[in-house]
């Protein structure tokens, strides 16, 4: 059981960095207006919208500064040390 959930811990760590990593590419890639049509373009928007999109609607207007890829990628963070000290311990490690 053990190996399980140090596996589980493992994919999961994946899967943030690979979120926040998304994210990063994203906010690099809004400074050059790449094309929506393009289909990794795409791809990167269907994954990261839904983490994006409603923090930049909660978010309060700072003249055209769009800070929630940081607020986003801190909240990422926080989580991913959340979940990987909750499944550490569950495994008993």
């Amino acid at each position: 059981m053990d190996v399980i959930l140090f596996s589980l811990r493992d994919v999961l760590m994946a899967g943030f960095s690979l979120l926040t990593w998304a994210i990063i590419i994203r906010a690099i890639l809004s400074w050059f207006g790449p094309d929506p049509s393009h289909p990794l373009i795409r791809l990167l928007l269907k994954v990261t919208d839904p983490i994006l999109d409603p923090i930049s609607r909660r978010m309060p207007d700072l003249g055209g500064l769009d800070i929630s890829p940081i607020v986003a990628i801190f909240g990422l963070q926080f989580a991913q040390g959340i979940v990987g000290a909750l499944l550490t311990r569950l495994a008993g490690g």
